[in-house]
């Protein structure tokens, strides 16, 4: 048995693939920027926090925590306040490059954090106005960090990524795989 410290369902549907039983339970933990932090601490330190969290509380079973960021120009975007924010952040990404930075971080009984990162550079499509309105009209953009989700309709507007399109999702599956091996839950053959 695992312990989930996430609330999303991209998440949960994600490790399903891996055939164990886990159950979900939220970390509660303060999510603000250091002055300075670069993006990959900042995730990295988020996930581990999530899982520090949980473990807390649930220190009888494995944790694993995730944490999902969206970088231009050295910039965090988290999740919009609103649809003006979720606009701005759009028409930011719109017809450029960008990376998309998933953290994970699994803590054993009476074991330090382990942790992974993977680093995604995602390529979107110029976007128009219209476009970047009906989507936020949506509310799709919401809930998610830089104000898109690739496997919704945002997706159509992504012509290439390179690195984890399960990463950019917000679990990344071959990362996500080694820790769950190492931690003796699933097969690692």
């Amino acid at each position: 048995m695992l312990v989930l410290a996430s609330a999303s369902p991209r998440r949960r549907e994600l490790l399903s693939q891996f055939g164990s039983a886990f159950e979900v339970q939220p970390a509660d933990i303060d999510e603000s920027i250091r002055p300075g932090e670069r993006a990959e601490d900042y995730v990295l330190r988020m996930a581990e926090e999530k899982a520090l969290a949980v473990a807390a509380a649930r220190s009888d079973l494995p944790i694993l925590a995730a944490d999902t960021s969206v970088v231009i120009d050295g910039t965090i975007l988290g999740k919009p306040a609103d649809a003006a924010q979720a606009g701005a952040m759009l028409k930011r990404l719109s017809g450029r490059s960008h990376q998309v930075m998933s953290a994970l971080a699994m803590v054993l009984p009476g074991r330090l954090p382990e942790s992974r990162l993977s680093i995604t550079d995602v390529y979107f499509a110029a976007l128009s106005d219209d476009w970047i309105r009906a989507y936020v009209a949506s509310g799709d953009p919401m809930d998610k960090a830089g104000a898109y989700g690739i496997q919704n309709a945002a997706g159509f507007k992504v012509n290439r990524i390179d690195g984890s399109y399960s990463g950019v999702v917000g679990l990344p599956l071959f990362e996500t795989g080694e820790l769950l091996a190492a931690a003796g839950l699933v097969d690692d053959t």
